[in-house]
């Protein structure tokens, strides 16, 4: 749905790349590796991305630096929105709904570094979990949003390796 408002599919793995993490940086040549695209796509999208003020660039030794701007007025508003194209609203919403005594809800792996693979992996901590539910709750997911989820079950917290996405004891 996003692809048609969004035509240059560049733009939309950028804003991917640097949206779903505002911790994410990239540079031109690894973006370019990553991406699969030639140096200059990457540069033109880049260099629009930086005008309009959503991406800001840090040099770094001999290489330059790419990452979100956080203090752009739509930065929270294109976060929400990258998120929700991802699915991972309706995830969490699915895993807080029936989970149980959930703690913690961290997005792991290539998506939480930015790289949309199509997999979704999440860590969900806490008590008295419904381990019966979650073989449901992936192949559920898994329809909704069209990417693959795994969910990964621990009772004890997790110290934040990915991006938090629910952590009930800071009320996040």
């Amino acid at each position: 749905m996003l692809e048609s408002l969004i035509t240059s599919k560049t733009r939309l793995r950028l804003l991917v790349k640097f949206f779903v993490n505002s911790k994410t940086q990239g540079h031109l040549r690894g973006l370019a590796d990553e991406f699969g695209e030639s140096t200059n796509a990457i540069r033109k999208e880049l260099n629009n991305l930086t005008q309009a003020g959503f991406l800001v660039k840090e040099s770094e030794k001999n290489k330059i630096a790419y990452r979100a701007n956080v203090n752009h007025p739509f930065f929270f508003n294109i976060q929400e929105i990258i998120r929700k194209y991802l699915g991972l609203d309706k995830l969490l919403e699915q895993i807080l709904d029936r989970m149980g005594e959930v703690s913690q809800v961290i997005l792991v792996g290539d998506l939480s570094k930015g790289i949309d693979s199509g997999k979704i992996d999440v860590v969900v901590t806490g008590d008295n979990l419904n381990e019966s539910y979650i073989l449901n709750l992936s192949n559920k997911i898994e329809e909704m949003i069209d990417r693959k989820v795994v969910l990964t079950l621990l009772a004890e917290r997790m110290l934040s390796t990915g991006l938090v996405l629910f952590d009930k004891e800071v009320g996040a």
